[in-house]
């Protein structure tokens, strides 16, 4: 999934679960479901540990992607989730983003040792699927993660 989609679901997280002791690892998870979703990310055709011409513009695209993510999740919680702790939720965020967070070191610089094996068990539950459908799954699946935290 992209970083817009897992700092959504993990603004919910932080808007629905008030107790950090659940909310990380509930955040944690939610990053392993959701890539096990068949979905498009920015790295979907970039290649691994080079900061190459290709993985040059999947970086600064990953870059944009969080950024935005951040933007996203702090609008969704003004206008749906407004007692929100901002902090709180941030820090929520950064752990449902966190696995993909731990492999940049590897995927862009070639790092090996824990960034890899950090890489290795990401990609159990990854399922990539190109565009457009790939952007769809996202698209319908963070809309029913923000539909069930409203109704919830």
């Amino acid at each position: 999934m992209t970083a817009t989609s897992h700092a959504i679901v993990g603004s919910v997280i932080a808007a629905k679960v008030g107790n950090p002791a659940l909310a990380i690892p509930i955040a944690l998870a939610s990053h392993l479901v959701l890539d096990a979703i068949p979905h498009w990310d920015t790295a979907t055709n970039g290649k691994n540990g080079t900061l190459g011409k290709k993985n040059g513009k999947v970086f600064i695209n990953t870059l944009l992607d969080f950024a935005i993510g951040l933007i996203a999740s702090y609008f969704l919680l003004f206008f749906l989730f407004p007692t929100t702790n901002y902090i709180y939720a941030f820090i929520i965020i950064v752990c449902a983003q966190l696995f993909d967070w731990m492999t940049v070191p590897y995927l862009f610089l070639g790092m090996n040792s824990f960034f890899y094996k950090t890489y290795k068990f990401q990609k159990i539950f990854d399922r990539k699927l190109d565009k457009p459908w790939g952007i769809i799954t996202q698209v319908v699946t963070v809309i029913a993660v923000i539909i069930i935290g409203k109704l919830i």
